[in-house]
Protein backbone atom coordinates (compact mmCIF):
# COMPACT_ATOMS: atom_id res chain seq x y z
CA UNK A 1 0.00 0.00 0.00
CA UNK A 2 0.97 3.58 -0.63
CA UNK A 3 0.39 6.25 2.02
CA UNK A 4 -1.65 9.33 1.13
CA UNK A 5 -2.36 12.44 3.18
CA UNK A 6 -4.57 15.53 2.78
CA UNK A 7 -2.25 18.55 2.62
CA UNK A 8 -2.19 22.23 1.71
CA UNK A 9 -5.21 22.95 3.89
CA UNK A 10 -3.95 26.20 5.42
CA UNK A 11 -5.57 29.42 4.22
CA UNK A 12 -4.38 32.99 4.64
CA UNK A 13 -3.33 33.47 8.27
CA UNK A 14 -5.08 30.25 9.32
CA UNK A 15 -2.72 27.28 9.61
CA UNK A 16 -3.73 23.62 9.56
CA UNK A 17 -1.69 20.45 9.52
CA UNK A 18 2.04 19.77 9.73
CA UNK A 19 2.80 19.44 6.03
CA UNK A 20 6.56 19.77 6.30
CA UNK A 21 6.75 17.15 9.04
CA UNK A 22 4.53 14.57 7.33
CA UNK A 23 5.79 14.87 3.73
CA UNK A 24 8.93 12.70 4.22
CA UNK A 25 6.80 9.71 5.25
CA UNK A 26 4.08 9.64 2.57
CA UNK A 27 3.85 8.63 -1.08
CA UNK A 28 0.90 10.73 -2.23
CA UNK A 29 -0.08 14.31 -1.39
CA UNK A 30 -3.75 15.20 -1.81
CA UNK A 31 -3.52 18.97 -2.26
CA UNK A 32 -6.50 21.19 -1.45
CA UNK A 33 -7.61 23.22 -4.45
CA UNK A 34 -8.97 26.35 -2.77
CA UNK A 35 -12.66 25.45 -2.54
CA UNK A 36 -12.54 24.00 0.99
CA UNK A 37 -9.06 25.13 2.01
CA UNK A 38 -5.81 26.30 0.54
CA UNK A 39 -4.90 29.45 -1.35
CA UNK A 40 -2.49 30.17 -4.25
CA UNK A 41 0.58 30.56 -2.04
CA UNK A 42 -0.25 27.51 0.05
CA UNK A 43 -0.80 25.44 -3.11
CA UNK A 44 2.51 26.65 -4.53
CA UNK A 45 4.39 25.86 -1.33
CA UNK A 46 2.81 22.41 -0.96
CA UNK A 47 3.70 21.45 -4.54
CA UNK A 48 7.28 22.60 -3.94
CA UNK A 49 7.45 20.49 -0.79
CA UNK A 50 6.06 17.42 -2.58
CA UNK A 51 8.56 17.89 -5.41
CA UNK A 52 11.46 18.09 -2.94
CA UNK A 53 10.45 14.79 -1.36
CA UNK A 54 9.46 13.11 -4.66
CA UNK A 55 5.89 12.63 -3.46
CA UNK A 56 3.16 12.00 -6.02
CA UNK A 57 0.72 14.91 -6.36
CA UNK A 58 -3.05 14.60 -6.54
CA UNK A 59 -5.85 17.16 -6.67
CA UNK A 60 -8.14 17.20 -3.61
CA UNK A 61 -11.26 19.04 -4.85
CA UNK A 62 -14.44 19.67 -2.90
CA UNK A 63 -17.83 21.29 -3.05
CA UNK A 64 -17.49 25.11 -3.15
CA UNK A 65 -17.76 25.39 0.64
CA UNK A 66 -14.85 27.31 2.10
CA UNK A 67 -16.73 28.29 5.25
CA UNK A 68 -17.76 24.71 5.97
CA UNK A 69 -14.39 23.18 5.07
CA UNK A 70 -16.15 21.18 2.36
CA UNK A 71 -17.92 19.01 4.91
CA UNK A 72 -21.47 20.08 3.98
CA UNK A 73 -23.35 18.28 1.21
CA UNK A 74 -24.64 20.37 -1.68
CA UNK A 75 -27.29 19.53 -4.24
CA UNK A 76 -25.41 20.09 -7.49
CA UNK A 77 -26.23 19.07 -11.03
CA UNK A 78 -23.95 16.84 -13.09
CA UNK A 79 -22.90 19.90 -15.07
CA UNK A 80 -22.05 21.84 -11.92
CA UNK A 81 -19.99 18.98 -10.50
CA UNK A 82 -18.11 18.61 -13.75
CA UNK A 83 -17.37 22.33 -13.96
CA UNK A 84 -16.14 22.82 -10.40
CA UNK A 85 -14.04 19.64 -10.56
CA UNK A 86 -12.38 20.70 -13.82
CA UNK A 87 -11.77 24.17 -12.37
CA UNK A 88 -10.04 22.83 -9.26
CA UNK A 89 -8.08 20.08 -11.03
CA UNK A 90 -6.83 22.57 -13.60
CA UNK A 91 -5.68 24.94 -10.85
CA UNK A 92 -3.47 22.30 -9.22
CA UNK A 93 -2.29 20.92 -12.55
CA UNK A 94 -1.35 24.40 -13.78
CA UNK A 95 0.51 25.30 -10.61
CA UNK A 96 2.33 21.96 -10.74
CA UNK A 97 3.29 22.42 -14.40
CA UNK A 98 5.03 25.70 -13.54
CA UNK A 99 7.33 23.72 -11.27
CA UNK A 100 7.87 21.00 -13.86
CA UNK A 101 5.79 18.31 -12.19
CA UNK A 102 2.48 16.62 -13.01
CA UNK A 103 -0.57 15.60 -11.03
CA UNK A 104 -1.45 11.92 -11.23
CA UNK A 105 -4.82 11.49 -9.57
CA UNK A 106 -7.92 13.06 -8.07
CA UNK A 107 -9.25 12.36 -4.58
CA UNK A 108 -12.48 14.22 -3.73
CA UNK A 109 -12.70 15.80 -0.28
CA UNK A 110 -15.17 15.69 2.58
CA UNK A 111 -18.86 15.72 1.76
CA UNK A 112 -18.19 15.29 -1.96
CA UNK A 113 -16.23 12.11 -1.21
CA UNK A 114 -18.96 10.79 1.08
CA UNK A 115 -21.74 11.68 -1.37
CA UNK A 116 -19.79 10.06 -4.20
CA UNK A 117 -19.69 6.79 -2.26
CA UNK A 118 -23.35 6.84 -1.22
CA UNK A 119 -25.15 8.47 -4.16
CA UNK A 120 -24.77 6.75 -7.56
CA UNK A 121 -25.59 9.95 -9.47
CA UNK A 122 -22.77 11.84 -7.75
CA UNK A 123 -20.31 9.01 -8.37
CA UNK A 124 -21.21 8.96 -12.07
CA UNK A 125 -20.80 12.74 -12.26
CA UNK A 126 -17.37 12.59 -10.61
CA UNK A 127 -16.23 9.69 -12.77
CA UNK A 128 -17.36 11.43 -15.96
CA UNK A 129 -15.66 14.67 -14.94
CA UNK A 130 -12.30 13.01 -14.22
CA UNK A 131 -12.54 10.82 -17.33
CA UNK A 132 -13.25 13.84 -19.53
CA UNK A 133 -10.32 15.89 -18.25
CA UNK A 134 -7.89 16.56 -21.09
CA UNK A 135 -5.11 14.54 -19.45
CA UNK A 136 -5.46 10.98 -18.07
CA UNK A 137 -5.89 10.94 -14.29
CA UNK A 138 -6.69 8.19 -11.79
CA UNK A 139 -9.67 8.61 -9.46
CA UNK A 140 -9.16 7.57 -5.85
CA UNK A 141 -12.33 6.27 -4.18
CA UNK A 142 -13.09 4.39 -1.00
CA UNK A 143 -12.36 0.68 -0.98
CA UNK A 144 -15.62 -1.12 -0.25
CA UNK A 145 -17.53 -4.29 -0.98
CA UNK A 146 -18.77 -2.57 -4.17
CA UNK A 147 -15.36 -1.71 -5.56
CA UNK A 148 -15.57 -4.30 -8.35
CA UNK A 149 -18.82 -2.76 -9.59
CA UNK A 150 -17.23 0.68 -9.41
CA UNK A 151 -14.30 -0.59 -11.46
CA UNK A 152 -16.69 -1.81 -14.14
CA UNK A 153 -18.39 1.59 -14.26
CA UNK A 154 -15.03 3.33 -14.55
CA UNK A 155 -13.79 0.93 -17.22
CA UNK A 156 -16.64 1.95 -19.52
CA UNK A 157 -15.38 5.53 -19.29
CA UNK A 158 -11.73 4.59 -19.79
CA UNK A 159 -11.03 5.64 -16.20
CA UNK A 160 -8.63 3.95 -13.79
CA UNK A 161 -9.47 3.71 -10.06
CA UNK A 162 -7.41 3.40 -6.92
CA UNK A 163 -9.06 1.90 -3.84
CA UNK A 164 -8.42 3.75 -0.61
CA UNK A 165 -8.62 2.57 2.99
CA UNK A 166 -8.35 4.66 6.15
CA UNK A 167 -5.88 3.97 8.92
CA UNK A 168 -7.73 5.70 11.75
CA UNK A 169 -11.39 5.17 10.91
CA UNK A 170 -13.77 2.38 11.93
CA UNK A 171 -15.86 0.62 9.28
CA UNK A 172 -19.48 -0.51 9.19
CA UNK A 173 -20.57 -3.92 7.91
CA UNK A 174 -20.96 -2.64 4.32
CA UNK A 175 -17.36 -1.54 4.21
CA UNK A 176 -18.08 2.17 4.57
CA UNK A 177 -16.69 4.54 7.18
CA UNK A 178 -18.63 4.82 10.39
CA UNK A 179 -19.93 8.44 10.62
CA UNK A 180 -17.80 10.64 12.86
CA UNK A 181 -20.92 11.38 14.93
CA UNK A 182 -21.04 7.75 16.11
CA UNK A 183 -19.05 6.38 19.02
CA UNK A 184 -15.89 4.59 17.98
CA UNK A 185 -15.74 6.17 14.51
CA UNK A 186 -12.18 7.41 15.04
CA UNK A 187 -9.75 4.75 16.25
CA UNK A 188 -7.25 5.11 19.04
CA UNK A 189 -3.59 4.80 18.08
CA UNK A 190 -3.45 1.21 19.31
CA UNK A 191 -6.53 0.15 17.33
CA UNK A 192 -5.31 2.08 14.30
CA UNK A 193 -2.01 0.19 14.23
CA UNK A 194 -3.85 -3.12 14.57
CA UNK A 195 -6.07 -2.17 11.64
CA UNK A 196 -3.06 -1.20 9.53
CA UNK A 197 -1.38 -4.52 10.31
CA UNK A 198 -4.54 -6.38 9.25
CA UNK A 199 -4.81 -4.37 6.03
CA UNK A 200 -1.17 -5.04 5.21
CA UNK A 201 -1.26 -8.76 6.02
CA UNK A 202 -4.76 -9.69 4.88
CA UNK A 203 -6.14 -6.76 2.90
CA UNK A 204 -9.12 -6.65 5.25
CA UNK A 205 -10.64 -4.75 8.18
CA UNK A 206 -12.75 -5.80 11.14
CA UNK A 207 -15.98 -3.81 11.31
CA UNK A 208 -17.65 -2.22 14.32
CA UNK A 209 -19.67 -5.43 14.72
CA UNK A 210 -16.71 -7.79 14.41
CA UNK A 211 -17.25 -8.75 10.78
CA UNK A 212 -14.21 -9.21 8.52
CA UNK A 213 -14.43 -7.42 5.16
CA UNK A 214 -11.84 -7.73 2.39
CA UNK A 215 -10.92 -4.33 0.90
CA UNK A 216 -7.46 -4.86 -0.70
CA UNK A 217 -6.65 -1.14 -0.91
CA UNK A 218 -4.07 0.45 -3.17
CA UNK A 219 -3.54 3.40 -0.85
CA UNK A 220 -3.95 4.11 2.85
CA UNK A 221 -5.07 7.52 4.10
CA UNK A 222 -3.24 8.97 7.11
CA UNK A 223 -3.59 12.34 8.82
CA UNK A 224 -0.76 14.63 9.89
CA UNK A 225 -2.63 17.17 12.00
CA UNK A 226 -0.38 17.07 15.07
CA UNK A 227 2.90 15.70 16.43
CA UNK A 228 1.23 12.56 17.81
CA UNK A 229 -0.18 11.85 14.35
CA UNK A 230 3.26 12.23 12.78
CA UNK A 231 4.71 9.73 15.24
CA UNK A 232 1.88 7.31 14.39
CA UNK A 233 2.59 7.70 10.67
CA UNK A 234 6.22 6.77 11.28
CA UNK A 235 5.03 3.54 12.87
CA UNK A 236 2.56 2.89 10.05
CA UNK A 237 5.37 3.37 7.53
CA UNK A 238 7.40 0.63 9.20
CA UNK A 239 4.39 -1.74 9.09
CA UNK A 240 3.73 -1.40 5.38
CA UNK A 241 7.33 -1.37 4.13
Amino acid sequence: MLLNCDLGESFGSWSMGLDEEVMPYIDQANIACGFHAGDPQVIQKTITLAKQHQVMIGAHPSYPDLQGFGRRSMHCSTEEISAFLHYQIAAIAGMAAIQGVKIHYVKPHGALYNDMMKKPSVLVAVMEAVASYHQPLTLMIQASTQFYQHQQQAKKLGLHLWAEAFADRCYDDKGYLLPRSEKGAVLSKEKMLVQVQQLQAQGSVTTINGKTIVLSPDSLCVHGDNIAAIEAIKEIKTIIT
